[in-house]
């Protein structure tokens, strides 16, 4: 017997999982398809920095098929229909992943998201975004999409120890996250986090007190996933010269089974690891398919007799 209402965790997947609370939301199967909107991120441009994060080449977890050169249009039309083939989903919110996508002028934020928005089978956008990269404009253009459409504003954590985002050229603090989260809090859209778990000179401990920080917030989804190195990014560097060491595949299920244990059981939990192009991958190299990477953790859980939010105060 669950010690929360079937309404809230899924009796079998044992977590609040993001399908799940869509599906509750809309009634059918909904899916995200990315999209490429053509933008970039101040901490690559010289607004805030150059060279990005030290982990960071988006062509590890895009689509091949999202390119900015190719029309928002087609992008949409394409992501529809392979979740319509694979999963069956009915209907569909439109994710603006790549880099900064609040980074621009309203009038364009406006133009692009509407366009979005045309299409028949689309209910809503989720916008990834930097805690840093948030103008009340913006805000208050996801807050008029929100009276109509669904809306999740996806904001970079990534980390909450200053030292951290500081070694891996981050751009932003702990503090600027915690300013956003109060900025967009309550304005009728949905607030989703992205972590990443692995960090040199992180401990596990550290990683879990983030579970506690996250379900003290007006949080509604988490992303999370293992510090990877891939091509071109001076996280790889680091790696080949033996200054980066990753979890082993046993460390970070533990981990983020512990994680789920003491996170809020009412946020939804939209991804449970990462994944690159193996051509591109250079470690963790752990041999397991995305799909199963995302049930060892909730067999993991199923294996303790556990469920997300079991150890939430």
């Amino acid at each position: 017997m669950l010690p929360f209402p079937e309404q809230l965790i899924h009796k079998e997947l044992l977590i609040n999982s993001y399908g799940y609370h869509l599906r509750k939301k809309f009634g059918c199967r909904v899916s995200k398809v990315n999209v490429d909107a053509g933008f970039t991120c101040p901490n690559r441009d010289g607004s805030k920095g150059t060279g990005g994060c030290i982990y960071c080449n988006n062509s590890s977890f895009s689509p091949r098929e999202t390119l900015p050169e190719i029309p928002l249009e087609m992008q949409i039309k394409a992501g529809i229909a392979y979740h319509k083939k694979r999963l069956g989903s009915e209907k569909f919110i439109v994710y603006f992943q790549k880099y900064t996508n609040t980074y621009g002028p309203t009038d364009h934020l406006e133009e692009i998201y509407s366009r979005a928005l045309e299409h028949p089978d689309v209910i809503g956008i989720s916008v990834g975004t930097r805690p840093d990269s948030i103008c009340d404009e913006a805000i208050e253009l996801l807050a008029r999409i929100a009276k109509k459409h669904y809306v999740c504003l996806e904001l970079g954590l990534q980390s909450m120890d200053d030292t951290i985002l500081s070694s891996i050229n981050r751009g932003h603090t702990v503090n600027d996250f915690l300013d956003a989260v109060n900025m967009v809090s309550g304005r009728g859209f949905e607030i989703c986090v992205h972590l990443i778990h692995g960090f040199p000179g992180e401990t596990a401990d550290d990683f879990l007190k983030t579970a506690g920080a996250i379900s003290a917030m007006p949080i509604n989804s988490i992303k999370l996933h293992q510090l990877h190195a891939v091509k071109g990014t001076l996280l790889a560097e680091m790696y080949l010269r033996g200054e980066f060491v990753p979890l082993t595949l046993e460390e970070y299920i533990t981990n983020a089974a512990d994680f789920l244990e003491l996170l809020n059981p009412e946020i939804s939990i939209q991804r449970l690891y990462g994944s690159a192009p193996l051509e591109i991958c250079i470690a963790p190299r752990w041999g397991v398919k995305n799909n199963s990477m995302w049930f060892a953790v909730l067999n993991e859980l199923k294996k303790r007799g556990s469920c997300q939010g079991i150890r939430h105060p």
